[in-house]
């Protein structure tokens, strides 16, 4: 039995973080253009958009991982929770989630950092966001990705308190 994978929340720019893979948010074009993806971008470089829009477009839902350009991460893992039409849809937010955490066997990535994917537009509340996260990451399949840490980058107070809120209600319910 694999141990509990360990969760960290910073506030901060996710594209400092040193880890093996970043999770920003990405819309269907899969252009880096604001929050979380502007910041990976203008830190790695312009690189990491153009070969994340070679890959696309894609669906909300889905995810795509591209280098990471200059960052210290290896990876960056744009996961689109949220479509154009932005609709705030569970199920397609936690399947972007669910399909950012499929790189973790085949690229064989053991810490990420997750940005509130969904958040962007406030189509999503930041504690809507960290509940879709926290209880993906609950899932039974976690066991089988051998993870060993996430990281919750958050932007400000706000973001940082409702994942803070979100993880302590997750815990109290455990009890």
């Amino acid at each position: 039995m694999a141990s509990p994978i360990e969760i960290d929340v910073w506030q901060g720019e996710i594209a400092e973080l040193e880890v093996d893979a970043l999770v920003v948010p990405a819309n269907e074009s899969l252009f880096m253009t604001a929050g979380a993806a502007a910041s990976v971008k203008r830190l790695g470089g312009d690189e990491i958009e153009r070969n994340a829009v070679d890959q696309g477009p894609t669906e909300s839902g889905n995810a795509i991982a591209t280098h990471a350009g200059s960052l210290a991460a290896a990876y960056i893992i744009h996961a689109v929770g949220v479509g154009h039409e932005r609709t705030a849809d569970r199920e397609r937010l936690t399947a972007a989630i669910r399909a950012a955490l499929s790189f973790a066997a085949p690229f064989q990535l053991r810490r990420f950092a997750f940005s509130l994917i969904g958040t962007e537009h406030g189509v999503f509340t930041p504690a809507e966001a960290a509940d879709a996260l926290l209880a993906e990451l609950e899932g039974s399949d976690m066991m089988d990705r051998r993870l060993d840490s996430i990281v919750i980058a958050t932007a400000n107070a706000s973001e940082t308190h409702a994942v803070n809120e979100a993880i302590a209600a997750r815990r109290a319910q455990a009890r």
